[in-house]
């Protein structure tokens, strides 16, 4: 029987979510009320930041997933002892603080860099510039290949056993054995693959911010931040959020239309026959196991070493620095910790409305919690942005205007990783708890909260991370008096202090890590399930 007192709480949460969301939205289309749609694409300036976005995003995707499948390819056929270390590794990548990457890019590939510093020993000169269109494009392979890999490996190690052995019987070897046992796995994960590169890469805003070069290379994203933050041009703001937020809504419609849930149940791992492995096979994947390691490793490997500087600890003697840290921990914490109340909330009631046979109830909930998902954050910024400016000083509100974006932003993630174990927990002990009378506080603390564990360590430590390494939603309403780490470190960067910046950045990825394994080891300690 449905119980309204287990939905309302969910039905609350997701309509406060659309309510902010919608406000935002409003916001935004009263301050482009000229706006007419089809006058859009007369403007060149904006024909040239949607062109880029769109070529950059491609770029971008053909070289990250294109590159990422003879990687996962060697892993998966490969067994070393660091094989699944550097397989968490890859996973990190996604939640690693975009500036790390980026200032790590620029210690090895910038001007005064170490391949710069080998080419003028030589009397030469480097044969690309980090800043522009190649900055871009190395940096978003820098974050994607390797997660793209580690995907892909997922989809290769849940190919069945008995499918392996047949392969091995027929003598399949070397190409036949790639096109007709691992091709048919990958080519079903390429779409959901390439669709979620995509949306990355084309809201993709520290990147471009740091590396982009000019007005030639411009996202929409960042020609938003432009206009509001330089110019103070709220139409051309508006416009511009509106016009990537009707591109994101129809690009996530694509992707969603075009991919398919993938099977998550992996296989008995086999070794391959030696018979079949040549040494041939073996340089191969060993070049490409060793090229990602070196695309990977040398910028985290730079930051440490460079953080390590002797003017380190003048900066880290700067009060604005630990200022910037404790905003930084302050805005994670409350972003994670509201999103992690309205996640729960979203989840229960569609738990409940699953288990009653209400799919449709279910998965709309759930749709509305995530429906984020076609507002980017710059977009959504902006226009919390118009909202308050109306009624108060928003840089006074900067804190909680941040914290609520942050929190938005993580909400979908959160309910993509808990949704579907807490169905699971629901369907396997709902009856025996109806039938011990177990309810509650008491079910949430015997049942609900042991066996969820390591789901809810995982999704409120990426949240977290995600939030302490984020720039967007600060970038707009950051100032003097409020920054974050990451907009610190951009402006030590931006004015070309690099020794200063390289503790910044060091501190910045080692709070990261800490602070993602602390999580994980806190809500883990004893899991029961």
């Amino acid at each position: 029987m449905l119980n309204p007192s287990r939905t309302w709480p969910g039905s609350m949460a997701a309509s406060l979510v659309v309510v902010l969301i919608g406000s935002a939205l409003w916001a935004l289309f009263s301050h482009s009320h000229d706006l007419v749609l089809t006058a859009l694409w007369q403007d060149t300036y904006l024909r040239h930041v949607t062109y880029f976005s769109f070529k950059q995003a491609t770029l971008s995707v053909v070289l990250s997933v294109g590159l990422a499948i003879p990687v996962a390819h060697a892993l998966y056929r490969r067994q070393f002892p660091a094989k699944a270390w550097l397989l968490r590794l890859f996973a990190m990548t996604l939640v690693l603080p975009v500036l790390v990457g980026v200032f790590g890019l620029v210690a090895i590939y910038g001007r005064s860099g170490w391949i710069a510093q080998a080419f003028a020993h030589f009397d030469a000169t480097m044969p690309f510039s980090i800043y522009g269109l190649s900055g871009i494009l190395l940096a978003h392979v820098f974050f994607n290949l390797p997660f793209s890999a580690q995907l892909m490996v997922q989809a290769l190690e849940g190919i069945p056993a008995d499918q392996r052995r047949l392969a091995t019987q027929l003598g399949l070897k070397g190409w036949q054995r790639f096109k007709h046992l691992e091709w048919p796995y990958l080519r079903q994960s390429l779409p959901h693959i390439v669709g979620l590169v995509f949306m990355l890469c084309f809201t993709s805003f520290a990147t471009v911010m740091a590396l982009g070069g000019g007005p030639k290379a411009t996202t929409i994203e960042l020609a938003i931040y432009q206009a509001i933050h330089f110019d103070f041009d709220l139409q051309t703001g508006a416009v511009l959020a509106l016009w990537q937020m009707l591109l994101c809504g129809a690009i996530a419609f694509t992707v969603q239309t075009l991919t398919r849930p993938l099977p998550s149940t992996p296989s008995e791992v086999l070794p391959l026959p030696t018979s079949l492995d040549s040494r041939a096979a073996k340089c191969w994947d060993s070049l490409w196991i060793g090229l990602v390691l070196l695309l990977v490793l040398p910028p985290l490997g730079v930051v440490i070493a460079r953080g390590l500087n002797p003017s380190a600890l003048a900066v880290l003697g700067d009060s604005a620095l630990w200022q910037a840290t404790l905003h930084s921990l302050a805005i994670a914490s409350g972003a994670t910790s509201f999103a992690f109340v309205l996640a729960a909330a979203v989840i229960l009631a569609s738990r409940h409305w699953r288990l009653h046979g209400r799919k449709k109830q279910a998965d709309g909930i759930e749709t509305l919690g995530a429906i984020i998902l076609v507002v980017p954050s710059i977009v959504l910024s902006t226009g919390l942005f118009l909202l308050f400016r109306q009624f108060s000083d928003v840089f006074s509100l900067a804190l909680w205007l941040v914290m609520a974006v942050n929190a938005l932003m993580a909400l979908p993630y959160l309910i993509k990783v808990l949704s579907a174990p807490a169905f699971q927990v629901a369907q396997s002990y709902h009856n025996l708890c109806a039938t011990l009378g177990v309810r509650g506080i008491t079910r949430l603390r015997l049942i609900e909260w042991d066996c969820l564990r390591a789901p809810i360590a995982r999704g409120v430590a990426v949240s977290f991370v995600l939030s302490i390494g984020d720039l967007s939603a600060i970038a707009l309403f950051g100032s003097q008096n409020f920054q974050t780490l990451p907009l610190y470190l951009f402006r030590l960067m931006g004015s070309y202090q690099m020794e200063a910046g390289a503790a910044a950045a060091m501190l910045l990825l080692l709070t990261s890590l800490g602070c993602y394994a602390l999580l994980t080891r806190l809500i883990q300690w004893r899991h029961a399930c």
